[in-house]
């Protein structure tokens, strides 16, 4: 992974040319077959696109997009900026095995230190994930005993300096419990700031012993608040069940809690029988409840197919980035859109095409007809300029980013002769 330096933006208005948008399919008796793309000039001004027009190559004082494929900006939908050991010399997981409640006391020994350069760090990471286009995340931050909302001080401080190039949404995070530890005080404190837009909560039985006083308390705060909730879930068997359902119940008992509630990981529902699945993925849907994976493989599968058959929001996200829970990660949602092909089989033009909405927060250029939906006139000057000629071959390539757009800034990706 390497770092990308992007030149100082292109701010105001602006005309790009030369820049390719996906118009339709090319389809015979089995579907689709190609994806059609028209090169265009495209206005942006005022923070909006404000005009899509027929490419003209010679404009006088457009910006060239040199034929690049413009999709929708990338968002990464679950991420801890920060706990990332990134930035630090390299160390990889430990082979000591670690229970949750292990690596609990193992955070109460390590976070003092890492606050001191976690600033610095959240930074780093950031561009990283810039250097693969993502401008968007829903990080994570530590609500605990050992440093109360210090972890948000410093990811806050990171985020000021990325303003204008990079967004995100805050979920005020418990990882040691919210009664394990004495930690629900600090929650309530964090729930009551503007900048907070989830409560967050982890294992209400594996950590607490007691599931309906964890969501009692998280769903209230939620409710008092006008936040969202986006819990990690990795107890399995009956409890991970009852996690999910209880959870469902109280979305569908509270409207304001519907489409802004989450379970992160829901490992649980990798263990169901198909008819369990289904009901559960019902109840889910009904509730506008949402998955939030980070896409494991190997002994678990998730079955995102199943759930997204039938309604539920599915959204992906890293996860750990190189941090003391996991080695791996790297930041690229346009890579794990591949994954995610590679592992349920979507090798379609049409297929491809579709998991692009991985990387993209569910927004897609082609509706599954073939029509163009995206970009439209008026809509935000928001996106990601990629080396590709489709969408099906950026997510079947991870094809790299070549510039963004973020509130209309156009930052372009410096080459090795730039640098």
């Amino acid at each position: 992974m390497v770092k990308a330096k992007y030149a100082l933006p292109v701010t105001g208005s602006y005309i790009l040319k030369n820049i390719r948008l996906e118009t339709g399919f090319i389809t015979d008796e089995n579907g689709a077959k190609e994806t059609r793309t028209e090169l265009f000039c495209i206005e942006v001004s005022e923070g909006k696109i404000t005009k899509i027009f027929t490419n003209n190559a010679s404009l006088p004082g457009a910006i060239d997009a040199k034929g690049y494929l413009m999709l929708p900006a990338f968002s990464d939908m679950h991420v801890h900026l920060d706990k990332t050991l990134y930035g630090l010399p390299w160390q990889a997981h430990s082979p000591k095995k670690r229970s949750i409640l292990d690596m609990i006391a193992y955070e109460q020994e390590i976070i003092p230190e890492l606050l001191k350069t976690s600033t610095e760090r959240a930074g780093l990471l950031i561009d990283l994930m810039q250097g693969y286009g993502t401008t968007f995340a829903r990080t994570h931050f530590n609500v605990d005993t050992t440093s109360g909302l210090r972890s948000l001080e410093n990811l806050q401080k990171a985020l000021d300096n990325k303003k204008g190039s990079f967004s995100a949404e805050l979920v005020a995070f418990p990882q040691h419990g919210c009664f394990y530890t004495d930690s629900a005080p600090l929650l309530k404190e964090a729930a009551q700031l503007d900048s907070v837009a989830f409560i967050g909560g982890v294992d209400p039985f594996g950590i607490d012993r007691n599931i309906e006083k964890v969501l009692d308390l998280t769903v209230q705060l939620a409710l008092d608040n006008n936040k969202g909730i986006d819990i990690h879930l990795h107890d399995g068997g009956k409890e991970g069940l009852r996690t999910i359902e209880y959870l469902a119940e109280q979305a569908l008992k509270n409207q304001s809690l519907q489409g802004r509630t989450y379970v992160s990981h829901a490992f649980v529902l990798a263990s169901l029988p198909l008819n369990e699945l289904e009901r559960v993925a019902e109840k889910l849907a009904a509730a506008k409840v949402g998955i939030v994976s980070s896409i494991p493989f190997g002994r678990l599968v998730m079955p995102v197919p199943a759930l997204m058959k039938h309604g539920v929001n599915v959204l992906a996200g890293s996860d750990n980035i190189q941090d003391h829970w996991s080695t791996f990660g790297t930041g690229n949602m346009l890579q794990k859109a591949n994954l995610i092909a590679d592992l349920y089989g979507w090798r379609t033009e049409s297929d491809l095409s579709r998991t692009l909405r991985f990387a993209t927060h569910n927004v897609l250029p082609l509706d599954n007809d073939g029509n163009m939906q995206w970009s439209k006139v008026n809509n935000s000057a928001e996106f990601v300029l990629v080396d590709a000629s489709c969408s099906a071959e950026a997510v079947s390539r991870v094809s790299p980013t070549m510039a963004f757009a973020h509130e209309a800034r156009l930052y372009w990706k410096e080459t090795e002769k730039d640098v």
